[in-house]
This record gives C-alpha cells, sequence and structure tokens, in this order.
C-alpha cells in the first residue's frame, strides 16, 4: 500500500520536512516514490502539489494524519 507522509531532513534542531509518497512498509527516509511538496515548521512555510497528491490518493494512496492536517 502507498502512504502520504511526512519525511524528517535537516539538522538537529533544525528540522524540515518532505511531504512523500512511499511503499507504506519502507522507512520514511527510505526510498520514496515521489516528493510532493515540503515544510518548514519554523518559518510555517507549505509548499504542497495538491494536484500530485489528488492523483496519488486517487490510485489509492492512504494520507497521515499530519500531511491531512497540513493540506486542510
Amino acid at each position: 500500500m502507498v502512504a502520504i507522509r511526512l519525511a524528517r531532513f535537516g539538522r538537529k534542531k533544525g528540522a524540515f520536512y518532505r511531504i512523500i509518497a512511499v511503499d507504506s512498509t519502507k522507512k520514511t527516509t527510505g526510498e520514496n516514490l515521489g516528493v510532493l511538496g515540503y515544510w518548514n515548521p519554523a518559518t510555517k512555510e507549505l509548499k504542497a502539489d495538491k494536484e500530485k497528491i489528488k492523483a496519488w490518493v486517487a490510485k489509492g494512496a492512504q494520507v497521515s494524519g499530519a500531511v491531512k492536517k497540513l493540506i486542510k
């Protein structure tokens, strides 16, 4: 099953997150199927490609709770 979730990047106490599509059995830092956007909690900057997210959901991908909150 494909999941749309956050992957943590950056340094200690300076994290930012990518919104990725990934096989649900893989780690968040492992190989992903596509990068759909990013979120920087320090600057509250969010850039998400909603068309790509909708396309993955149409294919059966499950969106995590954190990503649902961000894209609303």
